[in-house]
């Protein structure tokens, strides 16, 4: 029997604080080779998206993640994000849970933007600016909150969305330039245009970029990469679908420049290099983030018993 995990079961089993503490674990697991990650495929669906699937194996699990991302859907009354993932067991392959994937995706890319402060920031970092308040933007906003950092300033062209975020948190709404000028910066914008152009960035601050998350898309003018200190999650994947995909297609950013959040995290990299750095992480989303959050919500929902199953196929 699987057990099926919706929105409320994760959420309610994985709070924003706990999530950023698997994110960590599950970058320095992936960094280690603990866990181990097979590419992520893309299915194009022109014009209005694509599909993703995105493996994972570690700590005697395994989980498959079919997830969408379809930027106009809101218009459509739909979500960007929607799909599930698998959980198996590693041991024997018997299918343990089916959970939301939205609500993963979501926990653990806010986790990933409150990591990478937590790793890349200055150590007197406060205030945070969010470009883009949609439901992803939302949740770095709440794991950032949740781990210290605040109050902050949320900029989105939809007016709603900024004031909701910002009524919830106690933060105030603000335009995209004030945003700019935080501490940390989160961007979570479809990355069809940079949202900080040449000459934005400020010195000290952090930015986390996590909107281009497919070849083509850009949130920061390719000019500014060049005054920053630059990392990611993992370069193979980021160096093809991420921001700095353009950049390393053109032969204006090399593997040498780019540092794996993981080596920092396990201390093998010193990270920032000083309080007047840039520094600059790009998040494409790793498979081992969400294994982690799955496992954990699934461990819980077990425990706890009051999750429904269902049975497929067998014998």
């Amino acid at each position: 029997m699987a057990l099926v995990l919706d929105s409320e079961a994760i959420l309610g089993a994985v709070s924003p604080a706990r999530a950023v503490e698997l994110t960590r674990e599950s970058f320095e697991r992936h960094h280690r080779g603990e866990w181990e990650m097979p590419a992520k495929v893309y299915v194009s669906a022109p014009p209005g998206g694509d599909f993703r699937a995105m493996p994972a194996r570690g700590s005697g699990y395994a989980s498959l993640k079919w997830v969408t991302s379809f930027p106009g859907n809101p218009e459509r009354g739909l979500p960007v994000v929607a799909g599930a993932l698998l959980l198996s067991s590693a041991e024997t392959g018997a299918l343990l849970a089916i959970l939301d994937c939205a609500t993963v995706t979501s926990l653990r890319t806010g986790a990933a933007a409150a990591v990478s402060a937590q790793a890349l920031a200055r150590p007197s970092a406060s205030s945070v600016g969010i470009v883009g308040c949609g439901v992803n933007g939302a949740w770095a906003a709440r794991c950032l909150n949740a781990v210290g950092y605040g109050p902050g300033l949320c900029a989105d062209i939809r007016e709603a969305a900024a004031a909701d975020l910002a009524e919830e948190l106690g933060w105030r709404v603000a335009g995209v330039s004030a945003a700019l000028e935080c501490d940390v910066v989160v961007t979570v914008t479809p990355g069809e245009h940079p949202v900080i152009g040449a000459g934005r960035m400020e010195s000290g601050s952090h930015y986390a970029v996590l909107g281009a998350d497919a070849k083509g898309k850009a949130e920061v003018d390719p000019t500014e990469l060049g005054r920053c200190e630059v990392f990611c999650d993992e370069w193979a994947q980021a160096s093809v679908g991420g921001e700095l995909a353009g950049p390393s297609r053109r032969g204006e950013l090399d593997r040498a420049a780019v540092t794996e959040l993981g080596a920092v995290l396990c201390g093998e990299h010193l990270g920032r290099a000083g309080a007047d750095s840039i520094t600059l992480f790009d998040s494409t989303g790793l498979a081992t983030q969400d294994l982690a959050i799955a496992i954990a919500a699934y461990e819980e929902a077990l425990a706890a018993g009051t999750a429904p199953a269902v049975e497929l196929g067998g014998e």
